[in-house]
């Protein structure tokens, strides 16, 4: 019913910059949180930045000053604007939502397929 489509990564030298997108289709009345995480081989899924419908944020300890999340509630997107990027970065990133949809009362959560952000010399 709602799906989640991530796009922006890539291959990118130490230092380097990415920006990620996550665009949310389906029968969707309103999108509350929206998250982005990442999984390295071997490491559990960490979350790394949060953003709630009305625009505030937070980002873990790794990632602060470097991440930038925001969103476009027109278009049910959320972006990650990666800056400095470091080879411990180098993971799948997952966005994430909390969906309120058009069809059923209560709200659901829906993962994207992820993105690889590849961080190499």
């Amino acid at each position: 019913q709602v799906q989640l489509v991530e796009s922006g990564g890539g291959l990118v030298q130490p230092g380097g910059s990415l920006r990620l997108s996550c665009a949310a289709s389906g029968s969707i009345f309103k999108i509350n949180a929206m998250d982005w995480y990442r999984q390295a081989p071997g490491k559990q899924r960490e979350l790394v930045a949060t953003i709630t419908s009305g625009g505030s944020t937070n980002y873990a300890n790794s990632v602060k000053g470097r991440f930038t999340i925001s969103r476009d509630n027109a278009k049910n997107t959320v972006y990650l604007q990666i800056n400095s990027l470091k080879p411990e970065d180098t993971a799948v990133y997952y966005c994430h939502a909390e969906v309120v949809g058009l069809s059923w009362v209560g709200v659901a959560y829906y993962w994207g397929q992820g993105t690889q952000v590849t961080v190499s010399s």
